[in-house]
Order: C-alpha cells, then structure tokens, then sequence
C-alpha cells in the first residue's frame, strides 16, 4: 500500500481490540489524550500486522525462516549460568521445534519463585529438594548372591536401610526384602537366572526414591534482582505445584508438556519463543510475525502438528501439493483409491500445472463489457 493510500485509508479496530484499550486505560487511569496516543499506537501496530489481499504470506514466512536457518550452525551448546547446563541449540534445536518431536533431546526448565520466597537460600533448598534421587546415588555396593539368588545392597548410610527395604518391596512385587547389619538383601523366589537377576539388579538401582522425576540436575543462579533455578530435566505440573515457585513464569523448553499442563495457546506461544530465542542465538534476526503464522498452523487445530509429512504438510486438501512434498507414489495412489480430486485453491498445485495461481492479481478474474456500435 502506498503512503497516498494508506494516508486515506481509516483503521478500524476489532471490537475484542477496542474492549481491550479500554480495559488497559482503566487499569492505568490514563486521561483522554494518553487514551488517544495509545489508541494511535494500537493502530499503527495492527496496520504494521496486516497485509495485502492475495499476498502469498504463507510462501514469504516460509522463506524469510528458512533462508537465515541455512546460516545456522548444525549444533551449538549454550551454558545457562555460571556453573553451565549444556542446553542444545543450532539447527537440531530449531528441527526438534518444527517437527514437534515428543521429547526433546535436552529437556530444561527455568524456574522463577515468587517475590517473598526470592532469595538463595530458598533457592538452593528448592533446587535440592526437586533433583531426581535414585537408589544408585546413595550406594556403596551392590552384587548378586548367586546360591541365594538374591542380590546384596550395601547404601553409605544404613540408617535408611528400612525405608529404602519397604520402596523395593513395593515397586517389585514378586520379591522378598530383608534388613541385615551391613546390607539390604532382596530374594528372589522361584528359578531365575544370571540374566535375569542382573535386570532385577538394574532395576533397583534406578528406583526413584526422592526428589521430582524427571529432574536430573538443578542449578541456581542469579539473574538482576533475582534468583531462577534451571534444570535438566523437565516435570512441569509437579514443579508448579510447589508453593515458593511462581507458576505465571516458570517455563520449560518441552512443547508437548506446556500443550498437556498449560493448554494449546500455551504451547503456541512456547513454540514461537522457542525458535525466536534459537535463531537470536545465531543472531539472526526473523520477524516474529513469520514464526507467529507457523505457529498457528501447527496448533490452529487444538493439537501440535509438525510441519513434515505426518503434520501440516501431509494433511493439506490437495493431492498434488501432498504429493510434492515427499512420498509421491503413496500419496496419488491413496487418492486413485479414494476417487479424490483436487480443485486447484492452492499455489504447489497451480505452479505444477502451469496455470495462473490464485494470488495476488491471479485472485481475481476481470470482465469487461463492451458497448456496440450506435448504443448508448
């Protein structure tokens, strides 16, 4: 849109957007002419966020992501605080993001806590009581008592001994646990072998006793005025229940967790700050307006679907734009089977054809009347 054009041309604000300035000069009391600027301001923002008609958007975020992503390096390791927990970004980083893997490789948190709970000692002593404790962390010994069949664990501080005895017997029922001066012993009835003991005894070792699963380390550090615990290691329903810990702040890096715990237009967001902060990492500089449209597309559908084959892409209506993107010959026989046709609304499946696509001037179709000869 010209500067000419877009000097006549009046913004309309939506109904949602109007309610909401309203409601902010309210809450901070604003007089008319502060309630006018903000009211220009709001306007500015949402013509800078519109668009034209028939403008290919989904094509320019497309590029305007993709192209930087090439600069990216194939894996960086950042260090949160001083101490350093090795979190993965780079190219892997944004992959995991947009495939929306299920897990990702280095699940963190950063964990804030309230303003009266805020200080080193309360957060040192919640960094404690949240990392993950197994029977391996508090072991001298183990070994399997083959003529027995039963295998022998020694802890460095005995006095533990019937408690941990009791959680053994509990998370393995078919076994017996008794409590000698030196060592807990746990039989086995029945025949067993070597092999079998030795799963018994891997089993044991990593029993959780303590501590919030999941959580494999706990680092805090100071941040301003402030001090925020990262982990390694993500359970964010437990960890938002603690009481010292602020829940409208604490993240994680897991957008399947965030979809689970805090709702679909949390991980929206989760998904747009993850790869914002990825690409900034590389310093590269997106506008976020692109990295908001593919995080709509991913869970406009009230689930997180990645972008490839199994996501977006795959569930597009057009059979020759599926077909385009990866596994050709599945896709046009799945289509031959079904009696699908394609209507030809997109632009993969007009640019294949060599027809004109439905954007831009492509969207409209011009008819003109001419007058005769000698009518009026």
């Amino acid at each position: 849109m010209s500067e000419e054009s877009r000097a006549n041309y009046s913004i309309e604000l939506p109904k949602k957007i109007v309610e909401e300035i309203e409601n902010v000069a309210k809450e901070r009391r604003l007089n008319k002419e502060q309630k006018v600027k903000l009211e220009e301001e709001v306007k500015k923002s949402y013509e800078m966020s519109s668009f034209e008609p028939g403008e290919a958007i989904g094509i320019i975020a497309a590029q305007s992501i993709s192209e930087p992503a090439t600069q990216m390096t194939m894996r960086t390791y950042h260090f949160a605080g001083s101490v350093g927990i090795k979190i993965i970004y780079g190219l892997p980083r944004l992959m995991e993001i947009f495939d929306a893997k299920r897990a990702p490789e280095i699940p963190v948190m950063t964990i804030f806590l309230k303003k009266q709970f805020n200080s080193k000692e309360n957060a040192a002593k919640i960094a404690g009581e949240i990392f993950e404790k197994k029977i391996k962390n508090i072991l001298k010994r183990v070994s399997i008592n083959l003529s027995d069949k039963a295998i022998e664990i020694e802890l460095m501080d005995m006095k533990r001994a019937g408690k941990l005895a009791n959680i053994i017997k509990e998370q393995l029922k078919a076994v017996k646990t008794s409590v000698r001066t030196k060592d807990i012993v746990v039989s086995i009835a029945g025949d067993v072998d070597v092999k079998e003991l030795e799963k018994i005894k891997e089993k044991i070792v990593a029993m959780h006793i303590d501590g919030i699963e999941g959580i494999s380390n706990a680092v805090v550090r100071r941040e301003g005025e402030e001090w925020i615990i990262n982990t390694i290691g993500s359970n964010l329903k437990r960890i938002m229940a603690i009481e010292e810990v602020d829940e409208n702040r604490t993240i994680t890096n897991d957008i399947h967790e965030t979809a689970s715990v805090l709702g679909i237009e949390a991980a929206r967001n989760s998904i747009m700050e993850e790869a914002i902060k990825t690409m900034q990492e590389q310093g590269l500089d997106v506008d976020i307006r692109h990295v908001m449209l593919v995080g709509d597309l991913m869970t406009f559908t009230g689930e997180i679907k990645s972008i490839g084959r199994y996501g977006v892409a795959g569930t597009k209506s057009s059979i020759l734009a599926r077909a385009a993107f990866e596994e050709t010959i599945k896709h046009l026989v799945k289509a031959s089977i079904r009696n699908e046709s394609d209507s030809f609304q997109g632009i993969f499946e007009n640019v294949m054809i060599g027809q004109v696509i439905p954007s831009g001037t492509g969207m409209f179709d011009v008819v003109s009347r001419f007058e005769r000869v000698g009518e009026k």
